[in-house]
């Protein structure tokens, strides 16, 4: 690669699928709940959207996310993929992955998936245990899960489990249970992630009335330190802040993000990174659905990168993988050396323990992963 690979032809597409049958508490992803009237106006304008590039664009790694893509019916969910993959042709050897809810997934929407080449199934679970599923506000039972597994498992070559840790009231032994319950089924790929309170949640409500409240900070590292201990000896590879994988399941398409390359997407509040310019739809959905299929541009922001904040995304991006960050391929990629973009706050960062340098590479420590979202505010700002 070289300094222009930010203008280099994407090799990954996102689509975004913003329906749900209802909004979890702690969600504050792009999501339209209980209005699935809208479902074919969105596929008419997601067809249009896509129709603006002009001919069908070859890619290495697909993903359809939410949202829930599983929600939709049967003929919704052909017709989605059917257009999806008539824009973005996969190539031999490619990662199709689609999200899923276990409480909408069936065996009848597995076969269809794989029958477009979907490969990797990711399943928001979430948790196994009944009390923190209720409480996180998830409209799947634990007893569902085992069921929408194997419909995965049937069908895909790679199945992926999300699990939120952190939940109010949860202690270390009984996220030690969840991971347990998890490894039983044997997934190919795992992801786990701390609960946050984002405003205007409804989980920022309840814990702005102190009608719930965060477990202690010193249990959550605890539990993230359990997750990384749990699953890398089970063998699991920790190849990125959230992510594990067995040997050949990683997330090829998140991948691309990680190594900061360019990317198409399309869908309510979707972002793009093409051409050196990075742009996002508009997050409303029903904005998004009038402005497309008024032949106006759903797009609410957009930035060209200069490439001095391309390499210091592409610097955060990289150091979020376990692997970290090569220093000559980095300047070779971006024009720039490590230390001269970022100075002093390396140098700290490092005395301090939380990042690791040597003359080849940079990454986080165990440390540093404890505190990676206190680290990236000072790599990205000039």
């Amino acid at each position: 690669m070289t300094t222009n690979s930010r203008f280099a032809p994407p090799r990954a597409a996102y689509i975004h699928v913003p329906f749900c049958r209802h909004r979890c508490g702690y969600c504050n992803f792009t999501l339209i709940a209980g209005r699935d009237d809208l479902v074919d106006t969105y596929l008419r304008a997601i067809e249009r959207e896509l129709s603006w590039l002009g001919s069908p664009r070859e890619v290495d790694t697909l993903f359809i996310g939410g949202g829930t893509p599983t929600h939709l019916s049967l003929p919704q969910l052909q017709l989605l993929c059917d257009i999806v993959t008539r824009w973005f042709p996969l190539v031999s050897g490619h990662e199709f992955s689609v999200e899923a809810n276990p409480l909408d997934l069936t065996p009848e929407k597995a076969e269809l998936l794989a029958s477009f080449g979907v490969n990797r199934m990711s399943l928001g679970i979430q948790s196994f245990a009944s009390a923190k599923l209720e409480l996180l506000e998830r409209d799947h039972r634990a007893e569902q899960i085992a069921s929408a597994f194997a419909a995965a498992r049937h069908t895909m070559s790679s199945v992926s489990l999300d699990l939120i840790f952190g939940a109010p009231g949860e202690t270390v032994e009984s996220w030690r249970h969840d991971l347990k319950q998890a490894l039983s089924l044997s997934p190919d790929h795992v992801s786990t992630y701390g609960l946050t309170f984002e405003r205007g949640t409804r989980f920022w409500s309840r814990l702005q009335k102190e009608e719930i409240a965060q477990v202690a900070e010193e249990d959550e590292r605890r539990m993230y330190l359990t997750g990384i201990d749990c699953l890398t000896q089970a063998g699991f590879e920790h190849y990125e802040v959230s992510n594990f994988a067995r040997p050949s399941h990683r997330c090829r398409h998140n991948e691309t993000y990680w190594a900061g390359n360019t990317y198409y997407a399309a869908g309510p509040g979707a972002a793009r990174y093409v051409d050196g310019r990075r742009e996002m739809n508009h997050r409303s959905t029903t904005t998004y659905l009038n402005r497309v299929l008024a032949d106006q541009s759903p797009i609410a922001e957009s930035e060209t990168l200069i490439p001095e904040d391309s390499a210091r995304e592409r610097l955060v991006f990289g150091l979020r993988r376990l692997e970290g960050v090569d220093r000559a391929r980095f300047q070779a990629e971006t024009g720039f050396e490590v230390e001269k973009l970022v100075g002093q706050p390396l140098v700290e960062f490092v005395n301090r323990g939380l990042l690791e340098a040597t003359e080849s590479r940079i990454r986080l420590t165990r440390e540093g992963l404890l505190v990676s979202d206190a680290i990236w505010p000072e790599f990205l700002c000039r």
